[in-house]
C-alpha cells in the first residue's frame, strides 16, 4: 500500500513544479507541531501548500508521503495502518488530504499522534467537519482556519509583484501613505472591480473561462456530499440548503426575516438556524453577530452575507453593490479579527473601531458622534483623515 501510495504522490508532485506562489499559510503555520491541521473551503490552494510543503523539506524522498483519503477508501488499510508502515519504513512527514471523507478520523489521528514518532497534517476540504470533531483532537492538533485569496494575493498572483500586509491598525493610523506606495506600483481600482467577481478562488487563473462553472460545482460539492455526511442531513433536504443559499443572494443582509425565511424554505426556526451554522462552517455563508451581551444575543438577528462576492455574481441575479462592500470588508477581516455589527454604522471591530461602509461620497453623518470612527470608501485611490479606500482592507493579508 504504501509503494502504491509514494507512486501517486511522486505523480501530483509533477503538478505543482511549476507553482512557485506561496500563499499567506506559510507565514502562520508553526511547523515545529507534530499534529497540525488545514481547513478550509474548497479551492482555496490547500492541496498545493501541502505538496509545496513537502516538497521544500530537507528529507530524503522516502521520508515524505502525501496521500487524499480517496486513494484508500476502497481499501482495508487503516489510516493507522498507513502511518505505521510509513514510521517503520523510516517516515517522517505524513501529510493526509481530504481527511473528513474518512470515518472517524479523530480517533486514529490521536493514536498517530500518541504511538508513532512522525510529524503528521491533514487537512479537509471543508472546515465543516474538522471544526464539528476538533474538540476531541484540541489537545493534540493545531488547527488552522484558512481563507480565500486577499486582494494583495490576487493582485500577487495576477501582476507576479510582491506586496506588503499590513495589520489593520497600521492602516488606520498610516492609510494614506501606504496607498500611496501601493499606487506608485499599480492602479488598485482598476484591478478590484475584477477581484470582486473572480479574485478568491486561486483555480481562477488556471481556468478564467470556465471559472463561475468550476465554482459552483466546487460549492455543490460541499452542499451535496461535505454537509449531509458530517451532519446526517437527508438527501431531501439538500435543495433547502440550496434555497437557503439563493434567499440569502435575494435579500440584504439587515432585511433577513427568520420567521419569514424558515417559512419559505419548509422548515422550522431551530433546524434553519442549524443550517445557517453549517453553511457558515462550510465557507458557504458568512455571520456577523450583533454587538449585544447575554441572552440579548440570541434574540437579535445575525446579519448574513454569502462568504465572498465571488459567490454573489456566481449565484446572484440581482447584485446590491451595498451589500458586495459590505462582504468583501467583512470577508477581509473574519478570523483575524472580531467583527460584530453595531446599533450605529455597519461593523465594529476588535470592540473599538466602528466603520460604515460606501461610495466615495459616502459621509460621517451615521458615525460622527462616535469614537474610533472611519469611512471605508469605494472608487477612491487616495483617502484623507478617517476616510480610507475600501480595496486597501484587501492588504490585511
Amino acid at each position: 500500500m504504501i509503494e502504491t501510495l509514494f507512486r501517486k504522490y511522486q505523480y501530483i508532485l509533477k503538478k505543482i513544479d511549476k507553482i512557485t506562489y506561496k500563499r499567506y499559510f506559510f507565514d502562520i503555520v508553526d511547523f515545529s507541531e507534530r499534529l497540525i491541521g488545514i481547513v478550509g473551503a474548497r479551492g482555496i490552494g490547500k492541496t498545493t501548500f501541502l505538496l509545496q510543503y513537502l516538497d521544500d523539506l530537507n528529507l530524503k524522498e522516502h521520508q515524505k508521503l502525501y496521500f487524499s483519503v480517496d486513494s484508500i477508501i476502497a481499501s482495508d488499510a487503516s489510516l493507522f495502518e498507513i502511518a505505521e508502515s510509513f514510521n517503520l519504513s523510516g517516515g517522517k512527514v505524513l501529510v493526509i488530504d481530504e481527511i473528513h471523507k474518512y470515518k472517524n478520523f479523530e480517533i486514529e489521528l490521536k493514536e498517530i499522534y500518541d504511538f508513532l514518532d512522525i510529524q503528521v497534517i491533514f487537512s479537509g476540504s471543508s472546515a465543516i467537519v474538522l471544526e464539528h470533531k476538533k474538540a476531541d483532537l484540541s489537545r493534540r492538533a493545531t488547527i488552522y482556519r484558512v481563507k480565500g485569496l486577499s486582494f494583495k494575493e490576487f493582485l500577487e498572483l495576477k501582476l507576479d509583484t510582491k506586496f506588503n500586509s499590513y495589520k489593520l491598525e497600521d492602516i488606520l493610523q498610516n492609510h494614506i501613505d501606504i496607498a500611496k506606495n501601493i499606487s506608485q506600483k499599480i492602479k488598485p481600482i482598476e484591478y478590484f472591480k475584477e477581484y470582486l467577481k473572480v479574485g478568491v478562488y486561486p483555480f481562477y487563473f488556471e481556468t478564467p473561462n470556465t471559472y463561475y462553472s468550476k465554482l459552483e460545482e466546487t460549492i455543490n460539492t460541499v452542499i451535496e456530499s461535505d454537509l449531509p455526511i458530517v451532519f446526517n442531513i437527508e438527501p431531501s433536504n439538500i435543495s433547502k440548503l440550496k434555497k437557503l443559499v439563493y434567499y440569502v443572494c435575494t435579500a440584504k443582509p439587515y432585511e433577513l426575516n427568520i420567521t419569514s425565511l424558515a417559512k419559505k424554505i419548509g422548515i422550522d426556526r431551530k433546524t434553519l438556524y442549524q443550517y445557517i451554522h453549517y453553511l457558515t462552517l462550510g465557507d458557504i455563508l458568512l455571520k456577523i453577530l450583533p454587538n449585544a451581551k447575554g441572552d440579548s444575543i440570541f434574540t437579535k438577528p445575525s446579519k448574513l452575507y454569502l462568504n465572498n462576492s465571488n459567490l454573489n455574481y456566481a449565484y446572484c441575479d440581482l447584485l446590491e453593490i451595498g451589500t458586495i462592500r459590505e462582504e468583501f470588508f467583512a470577508f477581509q477581516l473574519n478570523r483575524f479579527y472580531e467583527i460584530k455589527y453595531p446599533k450605529q454604522g455597519d461593523f465594529l471591530v476588535e470592540n473599538k473601531y466602528t466603520f460604515e461602509i460606501g461610495g466615495k461620497s459616502k459621509s460621517f453623518n451615521q458615525i460622527k458622534d462616535l469614537p474610533n470612527s472611519y469611512i471605508a470608501a469605494d472608487d477612491i485611490e487616495i483617502g484623507f483623515g478617517n476616510k480610507i479606500p475600501l480595496w486597501l482592507f484587501g492588504f490585511l493579508y
